[in-house]
């Protein structure tokens, strides 16, 4: 595994735990964070003994506080437009990675930061955590994902409020419109996460990565051609150990002990 700079990683018992590591910019993203970060998913992807995938922030203060704006501040529209997209390419590849993802949100959560959440699977939220999307009060819109995901997620007319406004909202308001989970206190918020990951590990893995597929296709296509690929992930199902040792187990009133390599 490679060593980075400012992305912290370590894997236990088939958990992969990314840690955004540049506290003093707030884990602002910067073109050498998202290039260890693209780098690292990429290694992700290709280890079988990672399940499932916690992603959080260093410090007690932020998740991601945004893209580095001192980066930002001078380059033409043609290297804004490059930046963009490839800041969307990272973050559609984690949204895209085998693993389920689970983003703990330990802080602030805005621009950069909240279109970081969003391409997670999951989100739980420290009570003391921050969303937002501000933009159009320096002049831009977001360029990685979030005027396309928080529609997805919270409704267009929500979504455009907060677009419009860039205005910051709590964790509570952010689990009142669907863009978080759950909320939990600042001091459980990995614990959680991680007993999350162990929940969604005990599951049949093959059968958890097709329903993230299915539901990632879905959501890209009409309602007619995401119910067909569900069918055909439905039928791959039973070529598995997993789905006879699943229903062996139902049929024998006991735990099923899939195989998940």
């Amino acid at each position: 595994m490679t060593t980075y700079n400012n992305v912290l990683y370590q894997t236990d018992n088939g958990i992969g735990m990314i840690t955004l590591n540049r506290p003093k910019a707030l884990n602002a993203l910067n073109s050498e964070l998202l290039t260890e970060l693209n780098g690292l998913l990429d290694e992700i992807a290709q280890d079988d003994s990672v399940k499932v995938v916690i992603i959080t922030g260093s410090g007690d203060k932020a998740f991601v506080a945004g893209a580095d704006i001192a980066e930002m501040q001078n380059i033409s529209p043609l290297e804004g437009r490059a930046f963009g997209k490839f800041g969307q390419a990272i973050f559609n590849k984690l949204e895209n990675i085998p693993q389920p993802v689970i983003a703990a949100v330990n802080g602030f959560a805005l621009g950069g930061g909240c279109e970081l959440a969003m391409a997670c699977d999951i989100r739980i939220a420290s009570d003391k955590a921050k969303f937002g999307q501000p933009e159009v009060g320096l002049g831009i819109v977001p360029g990685f994902g979030g005027t396309q995901r928080l529609p997805r997620l919270i409704g267009k007319g929500r979504a455009k409020e907060l677009l419009y406004t860039a205005d910051m909202i709590n964790a509570e308001e952010a689990y009142r419109i669907g863009l978080v989970n759950r909320i939990v206190a600042a001091e459980e918020l990995l614990s959680t996460a991680k007993e999350l990951a162990e929940k969604i590990m005990a599951r049949a893995q093959a059968a958890v990565q097709l329903c993230k597929a299915a539901v990632n296709t879905g959501m890209d296509t009409d309602l007619e051609s995401g119910i067909a690929y569900e069918a055909e992930v439905f039928g791959l199902c039973f070529a598995s150990a997993d789905q006879k040792e699943g229903m062996s187990a139902f049929i024998g009133k006991r735990k099923p002990n899939f195989s998940n390599k």
